[in-house]
């Protein structure tokens, strides 16, 4: 997330199986010595009644969290890691690129004023692009993969339906490598990547990569963006 070349992504790119076991070791002495300062947000909880639960990742968690925050009918928007476990889900971990999580957000919305298949819309078309495979723009690696985590079998078949309109339409100039996985747990990340965009606006990544994204919102989907006096949090 932070600026195009990051110990991250060097580190990512010095990843070979023989250096998995060494790094498996500091992910573990990374978790057991965590202080309890460096702990993420409160543990995701269950729906409110009357609302639904998404959980959707396309690259860095900063922008894809500040495009669904802006549109009506969603209540709570929150950055975080789904696709691994629990022991795991911290940024500096995730960030090695080999503990199955993908930087997502959860998105909480009410099904009667917006629609799932209306939330894969902006994903598809505003929040990222999924034509980029393990990537998005200056990010690299599986965490910033493109992945739809349904909840259920009603959100499988929504998506599967969308992903082939979109072949079927050659909406895309390139195949679109999106791929589901069934939804297995939220972990929230820590309160500093919370609204990052909304609380940096001028940090450069953000100007280069987010508020792009912003203004492709309010352009293709005016309908949907909310007031500014109805953000979250």
């Amino acid at each position: 997330m932070p600026l195009v070349t990051t110990w991250r992504t060097t580190l990512a790119a010095a990843v070979s199986p023989a250096s998995v076991t060494p790094i498996l070791l500091l992910i573990v002495m990374t978790a057991a010595a965590r202080p309890a300062s460096a702990a993420r947000g409160p543990a995701a909880e269950g729906p409110a009644p009357g609302t639904a639960v998404a959980v959707l990742a396309g690259g860095c968690f900063w922008g894809v969290e500040a495009v669904f925050e802006r549109l009506s009918g969603v209540s709570d928007v929150v950055s975080g890691f789904a696709g691994g476990q629990s022991w795991t889900a911290y940024y500096p971990v995730v960030g090695l690129g080999v503990t199955g999580h993908a930087e997502s957000v959860q998105i909480t919305y009410d099904p009667r004023q917006i629609t799932f298949e209306t939330l894969l819309d902006v994903f598809f078309t505003v929040a990222h692009d999924p034509t980029q495979r393990n990537r998005q723009g200056p990010d690299f690696g599986p965490q910033y993969r493109s992945v739809i985590f349904y909840a259920d079998e009603a959100q499988r078949r929504v998506a599967e339906a969308y992903i082939a309109s979109l072949a079927a339409s050659k909406a895309f100039d390139k195949p679109v490598v999106t791929t589901l996985e069934p939804f297995e747990g939220f972990y929230p990340a820590g309160a500093e990547h919370q609204d990052f965009v909304a609380r940096n606006p001028t940090y450069p990544y953000v100007v280069a990569n987010d508020l792009p994204k912003l203004d492709r919102l309010a352009r293709r989907f005016p309908e949907l963006v909310a007031g500014a006096s109805a953000r979250r949090r």
